[in-house]
């Protein structure tokens, strides 16, 4: 590692690397155990591949493992683990807030050279000792040519992925994850809560979000004083916007008779929750009830299935026959629930727990969970609209399943008086 000389004149002259130990190290939002717990199982997939170290480039992968979560604008980062180390890499824009928001060693590359995060990497490796044979990424989520970068980096190393063994690690969650993971539940009703207070005619999606959003904000702020306060969002629906379960707040004014859909995430220190429902402005009309009725019974009846031992292909089958009862099997748009964890709507995803009929994995204590039903009729027929609640449960140690989502759902909660 190089030191730029005090009185340099070129950028020539500058570091490739740096250590930016700049401050002290912060609170993290889980214990240094936890990290270690989190790294052993790591390293137990190490050592069942062979592999020498593994390079995690995700926003998820570096979290879960770091607990910092980076900010790319086009910029490579980096985890670099070994049998005895993990040290992020990460870009000189970012200065020492990386090394004082993870857990581990951390290595700032600069912008004077483009290779100088590949230099990194094998800076990384060459101060623990490392001669890389056999290499750990994550191809669910490493660009081609990155993936290429690291091979001409490392000459000669085979590049193993390690993403599918590290989402199952992910899978099941520590009592300091479901802690953090409650908090957020609750946040999300509070977001709810100043929705559901802030509807009226005239106002608009945006607005409502707005409101729904800085609730929540503030709210994490209070709880989590000592992390990041980023990413918090929320998607308020009304009339035809309501047919897609991600669409965005627009401009459109709130009108009687309107189909709503209010959906608060907050994102605590990297973890995804969420509260989605179904709400009308003024009463539905007969059709409307009757939709939303159905995907009502749907709900409670997923509620009743997640428990320990239930596959999630089988809870997904048994709920398809009740909207088959209801001639509503073609408006399903998606599956009936996922698990939760470091995600986002730009990052992660543990896709070998979704409750959808092509998984075949069962619950077990340390998951959870969302149940989240929903249809979507179209504009121009009777009771158009889309329809949806969402609940996320914990399936715990003693075989008990816990709601923790309190906000309450269907007809006799959320109808707004217009």
């Amino acid at each position: 590692m190089t030191i730029a000389p005090a009185n340099a004149t070129n950028v020539s002259e500058l570091e490739r690397l740096k250590t930016l130990h700049n401050g002290a190290k912060q609170q993290l939002t889980f214990s240094d155990a936890e990290f270690e717990r989190r790294l052993a199982g790591l390293r137990q997939i190490m050592a069942a591949k062979d592999l020498d170290a593994v390079i995690l480039t995700s926003y998820h992968g570096i979290k879960y493992y770091s607990d910092f979560l980076y900010t790319t604008f086009g910029r490579n980062y980096a985890l670099v683990v070994t049998a005895d180390s993990s040290t992020t890499i990460t870009a000189n824009i970012d200065a020492g807030m990386p090394w004082r928001t993870s857990y581990g060693d951390n290595i700032v590359y600069t912008d004077w050279k483009r290779d100088n995060f590949y230099y990194g990497l094998q800076e990384a490796l060459k101060r623990n000792g490392v001669k890389a044979a056999r290499l750990g990424v994550e191809d669910d989520a490493l660009p081609l040519l990155t993936r290429q970068s690291i091979s001409a980096t490392f000459e000669g190393a085979t590049l193993v992925d390690v993403s599918q063994d590290a989402m199952r690690q992910r899978m099941i969650k520590s009592a300091e994850e479901i802690e953090v993971i409650k908090h957020g539940a609750r946040i999300g009703d509070i977001g709810g809560e100043a929705i559901k207070a802030a509807i009226r005619e005239g106002i608009t999606e945006y607005e409502v979000a707005l409101i729904g959003t800085e609730a929540m904000v503030h709210e994490i702020a209070k709880t989590f004083p000592h992390r990041e306060v980023r990413d918090t969002w929320v998607w308020f629906q009304s009339g035809i916007n309501t047919d897609g379960a991600h669409n965005w707040a627009t401009t459109r004014k709130l009108e009687r008779g309107d189909i709503l859909s209010l959906n608060c995430f907050p994102m605590t220190s990297g973890y995804y929750t969420a509260l989605e429902r179904t709400l009308f402005l003024g009463e539905p009309d007969e059709r409307s009830l009757q939709v939303w009725n159905a995907n009502v019974e749907v709900h409670k009846r997923g509620l009743e299935l997640i428990k320990p031992g239930a596959v999630c292909k089988d809870i997904a089958a048994e709920l398809n026959e009740i909207f088959i009862g209801h001639g509503l099997l073609p408006n399903r748009t998606f599956g009936y629930g996922h698990s939760f964890g470091v995600l986002s709507h730009y990052y992660g995803r543990e896709a070998g727990l979704e409750l959808r009929e092509d998984i075949d994995t069962v619950l077990e204590p340390g998951m959870v969970v969302s149940m989240e039903p929903m249809v979507t009729v179209l504009d121009g027929e009777p009771g158009a609209g889309g329809y949806r609640e969402h609940d996320i449960l914990v399936i715990g140690e003693d075989g008990g399943v816990e709601n923790i989502t309190k906000f309450g759902f269907g007809p006799e909660n959320n109808i707004i008086d217009a």
